[in-house]
């Protein structure tokens, strides 16, 4: 443990969570219970939303041009523009099929409670300056929500992002993947698959060439890419040779460089092939934002990690990216942190996860991760020194490792 004021911090945040952790946890498993897929989270929205409001934060809705983002904010009266703000983000999507697999719904009762927390601690010091913001990101699980929240400057201003995801282990460092979605559609001939499949040109052969490709393709690629895609339109009879036919597929890699500039065009060539041998056409497109490499800040991941200590909490350094976030791309425009918190054994993106994200051990999480959160978000408004060593690191492109 470093010596920072985090365990005294935690000690004096420790009084408030036991009021404010039987609403949080009613909040998670009432989300839990109504899974919302990406842009879709009207309930989680709404009561999110009003629990801010109940807790005195002003919330607007609609933010970015999504219905179901949101940003709360509640400064002290000693605040100015100028003055110290952190944003604390709320995810609350779910996936399809399996609901609250990924635990978001632990994400945004932690996100809540941080917030509840830091607002409880600053009424009690109210001579900080401080500018508080909870910000709810719909959209994470593929949609990429917090791009259009960047654009709408919503990050404008904040000094510090942090949030908190589950997992089935404890880190504070390591880095996520960036992502790119491509939408692959091909376009054929239609013709009678029995009487005259010589008239037509066969846009699944196209799809399933493509995929054959990219699977010869992972032999020659680094460690650590990982391209997988699913068929999202494999055609409408069998006696019918498909004229249409379509693919999503994810590239992803801890190298966003390499990502990018190599990995990228020898995929968009399996597709291109793909269409030449089967006399096809093929339009390939991003219609999802580019998912960044998540940054995390040296000095936040240090204080994190002596939250983690305190609350006894064993950290672990994971063996390489996993998954990816679009964190990744907040912290590459202010500092940031987005540790992973142990729920379960299991991964997330199961069945098993999702019955943990409502399970016993969700209590627990809940009230560590808001108060690693808060404690967090409180040394920084405390000690504006914090604050300026963080925008040091991340100028530098220091990560914790």
């Amino acid at each position: 443990m470093t010596d920072t004021p985090i365990p005294a911090i935690l000690d004096s945040l420790s009084g408030y969570v036991d009021g404010v952790l039987p609403e949080l946890v009613d909040l998670a498993m009432n989300i839990h219970a109504n899974p919302e897929i990406r842009f879709e989270e009207y309930h989680a929205a709404k009561v999110l939303t009003e629990a801010l409001e109940t807790d005195g934060f002003a919330v607007e809705r609609g933010v970015g041009g999504l219905e179901t983002a949101f940003v709360g904010r509640w400064s002290t009266s000693t605040a100015t523009p100028e003055s110290t703000t952190i944003a604390v983000f709320c995810e609350y999507d779910a996936l399809e099929g399996i609901g609250h697999a990924c635990g978001h719904n632990l994400i945004a009762a932690c996100g809540l409670g941080a917030g509840q927390l830091v607002k409880q601690w600053l009424q009690e010091n109210h001579d900080v300056p401080a500018n508080l913001m909870v910000i709810g990101s719909p959209g994470e699980e593929g949609g990429a929500g917090k791009v259009p929240l960047i654009e709408a400057n919503v990050l404008d201003g904040v000094d510090i992002a942090i949030m908190v995801h589950p997992s089935s282990y404890n880190a504070v460092v390591g880095a996520s993947m960036a992502r790119i979605a491509l939408d692959i559609k091909f376009t054929g001939r239609a013709s009678h698959a029995a009487g005259a499949p010589e008239l037509g040109r066969n846009a699944l052969d196209a799809s399933v060439l493509a995929l054959n490709a990219i699977g010869l393709l992972r032999q020659q690629t680094p460690d650590g890419v990982r391209i997988h895609g699913i068929v999202t339109d494999g055609g409408e009879a069998p006696n019918i040779i498909p004229e249409h036919t379509a693919l999503r597929v994810f590239l992803r890699s801890g190298d966003q460089e390499n990502l990018i500039s190599d990995i990228l065009p020898r995929v968009r060539a399996c597709f291109e092939g793909a269409a030449i041998a089967t006399g096809c056409e093929v339009e390939i497109q991003e219609n999802t934002p580019r998912y960044e490499s998540v940054m995390q800040n040296r000095v936040l991941a240090g204080l994190a990690q002596d939250a983690y200590e305190a609350l006894g909490r064993d950290l672990v350094v994971p063996a390489g990216p996993r998954g990816s976030t679009d964190m990744g791309n907040v912290s590459q425009r202010v500092p940031a942190m987005h540790p992973m918190m142990r729920l379960a054994d299991g991964s997330p993106h199961t069945r098993e996860f999702a019955d943990d994200a409502a399970g016993p051990a969700a209590e627990g999480l809940i009230r560590d991760g808001a108060l690693m959160l808060a404690a967090t978000a409180v040394a920084a408004f405390a000690d504006r020194d914090i604050v300026e060593r963080a925008h040091a690191a991340f100028e530098a492109g220091e990560t914790a490792r």
